[in-house]
């Protein structure tokens, strides 16, 4: 499985920012896909994930601003980041994992600035 992401960049806080990944290959369901985060300095977090039964779980940092959806016939995955904080720059990692095997995307730098 290869995942593809895009759409990191710089905005200013409070702005907005759309994330989108693409799965391809053999993909095996139920799965999970998701997006993580990691700053500088700390460990990589879970930001949101979304499985194929539309289990949605969400860091409570981000709860309120950014929203996660999921194509299952196109095998995408989508965040949508709103009122972006300084705090919310990291590279994002998309992420699938079908219960077997966690398979990621190449990362995608997201900075916030103040």
């Amino acid at each position: 499985v290869q995942l593809q992401a895009s759409g990191g960049g710089l905005v200013q806080t409070g702005g907005s920012l759309r994330l989108s990944c693409a799965a391809s290959g053999t993909i095996f369901s139920p799965n999970v896909m998701g997006w993580y985060r990691q700053a500088p300095g700390t460990e990589r977090e879970l930001v949101a994930s979304l499985s194929v039964s539309d289990i949605i779980q969400y860091l409570d940092s981000v709860k309120g601003r950014f929203t996660i959806s999921r194509d299952n016939a196109k095998n995408t995955v989508s965040l949508q980041m709103s009122i972006l904080k300084p705090e919310d720059t990291a590279v994002y990692y998309c992420s699938l994992n079908d219960y077997v095997n966690e398979y990621w995307g190449q990362g995608t730098l997201v900075t916030v600035s103040s």
